[in-house]
């Protein structure tokens, strides 16, 4: 196996608290129903989410081809209230991720590695977030927003232009995320892939892979 050399991280549901618990917390303040969410991102997806940017308006939003209030009005169209009202379109997205919190025990993990010596960087598929970026030049040599590059995971171009943005092959790359499709698009171009479930398990996994003590 070649020597590790750089750990490659997701945004949303790893440097955060879950996606499932944002969700949850969004379907609950704007009283949005889960199934009808789930059924609309079906419906927007497409047949096994491969259709192009004209008929998939979420890779389209990823990549950065589509603007996101006229995402946010076809997102609206396919949603359900629990109240029977309409769901408001306009700043939709910014309420659905209200609900993120930044993940302490996984940040200082990244602070920790990069501290070793190893590089560090962020690679995340955008929907139109504002991210918090304040320290992000304290954690990260890198970051690849998909929206601001035209790619999104699990297309193989996007890890390969964050190895390269890194200086090191994909190879010496070990990428963490909470996406089995986007763990399996990184071990594709060869990166290491771990799927995050939890805090203690990541942190074992990488521990092991890097030789290294991450605990705080």
């Amino acid at each position: 196996m070649p020597v590790i050399e750089a750990l490659v991280v997701d945004y949303g549901g790893v440097l955060t608290n879950s996606l499932a618990d944002t969700m949850g917390a969004w379907f609950a303040a704007d009283g949005v129903d889960g199934d009808a969410f789930g059924k609309a991102m079906r419906a927007l997806l497409g047949p096994q989410g491969e259709r192009d940017a004209a008929d998939n308006p979420v890779h389209a939003l990823e990549r950065g081809e589509i603007e996101i209030p006229h995402f946010e009005e076809r997102l609206a169209q396919h949603l359900v209230s629990t109240t029977g009202e309409p769901v408001r379109a306009e700043g939709l997205l910014a309420r659905m991720f209200a609900g993120f919190q930044r993940a302490e025990d996984m940040v200082g993990v990244v602070r920790r590695v990069r501290g070793s010596g190893l590089k560090t960087a962020l690679l995340s598929n955008s929907w139109g977030l504002n991210y918090p970026r304040e320290g992000w030049e304290e954690l990260f040599d890198v970051t690849v927003i998909s929206g601001e590059v035209g790619l999104r995971k699990p297309e193989p171009e996007i890890y390969e232009l964050c190895a390269r943005q890194l200086g090191v092959a994909p190879g010496a790359c070990v990428f963490v995320d909470d996406l089995v499709p986007n763990v399996k698009g990184a071990v594709a171009v060869g990166m290491v892939g771990i799927l995050h479930r939890t805090y203690a398990e990541t942190v074992a996994e990488l521990e092991a892979l890097l030789e290294i003590s991450l605990t705080a």
